[in-house]
């Protein structure tokens, strides 16, 4: 409603209100993680957990209602009919930008359960951010390098483990963890430094997904692929956001099954890492031909549009 007025004086304007939504969001959640720690028990936790979704939900519509605010953006979302928030998913996606993740909180809102990230074990004793994620019940993890392992061979398997003691809390709750993927935005400076055999997208990295399936595989009803799109924006999506340019946002979903194909020791099998490393690549090779066809059907649409009538 306001993409009307001068980037420049939407720049400042939207800026400070996404972050006072940020501010007000943490402020909230923060009590909740010590609450939750000062009384460990389970009624307490329940609360503090429905509480906390609140905060998530209201964070997620304050970025909705924003992006809609300043920008008018045509949210093309693809294959999310049959979704519901009474699943168990694991969400992967290519990553372009901060924005990404406000984006899939946007789609995740009324059709699954919110996401969650897995995060580090050591940040759990961060204050504030450490406190507000665990108020979030996001899964940590904890990872033993093989120099630890190799000093203390006891320690074997042990992070997977911990891991899946950390999701007990989700077995009973409808839950969507998100992984992206490629471990960084892309680039095309990341694209050059990482040697990446794709066009659109940086190589995918295993180790994280095949973790998360190791630790819960069996509890996710499926695997959602989403491939994320800003073609009016090439560069600098959140920036061009900030400033009221924000013409489409493209979200194409793939709903995948979570079988034997994905769900093994994937740090000790070795045949098993590489079925899943051929598979994930398999994945990655797929959704660059998706972008390639949506771009190549955008040139042809572009151009029919400039034929005379």
């Amino acid at each position: 409603m306001l993409s009307f007025l001068p980037g420049w004086l939407l720049l400042p304007l939207s800026f400070t209100l996404f972050s006072c939504n940020l501010a007000l969001w943490g402020i909230l959640v923060t009590p909740l993680g010590l609450i939750k720690l000062l009384l460990p028990f389970p009624a307490i936790h329940r609360l503090t957990a429905l509480a906390g979704k609140g905060c998530y939900r209201g964070w997620t519509s304050g970025n909705t209602l924003l992006i809609n605010l300043f920008n008018r953006p045509d949210w093309q979302i693809t294959g999310a009919q049959a979704l519901d928030k009474a699943s168990w998913y694991l969400l992967i996606s290519n990553h372009k930008s901060w924005l990404d993740i406000p984006v899939v909180s946007t789609v995740a809102h009324s059709r699954i359960p919110e996401p969650k990230f897995f995060l580090k074990d050591e940040l759990k004793w961060l204050p504030f951010l450490g406190t507000g994620c665990w108020a979030l019940d996001m899964p940590f993890m904890k990872r033993y390098s093989a120099a630890q392992l190799a000093k203390y061979p006891h320690l074997k398997g042990k992070d997977i483990e911990t891991t899946r003691q950390s999701c007990q809390k989700f077995k009973t709750v409808p839950t969507t963890i998100i992984n992206f993927v490629e471990g960084t935005r892309f680039t095309e400076n990341k694209k050059l430094q990482k040697r990446s055999p794709f066009h659109y997208l940086l190589p995918p990295k295993a180790g994280g997904i095949a973790f998360t399936l190791a630790s819960m595989g069996e509890q996710f009803n499926a695997i959602l692929d989403f491939t994320l799109l800003y073609p009016d924006n090439p560069n600098n999506v959140a920036l061009d956001m900030l400033m009221g340019k924000l013409k489409r946002v493209v979200v194409q979903v793939e709903v995948l099954p979570v079988d034997q194909q994905v769900i093994g020791d994937y740090f000790n099998d070795e045949q098993f890492r590489e079925r899943f490393q051929l598979w994930l690549n398999q994945r990655w090779q797929h959704k660059e031909q998706l972008i390639e066809q949506f771009y190549q059907a955008e040139t042809v649409r572009a151009s029919a549009e400039q034929l005379p009538c």
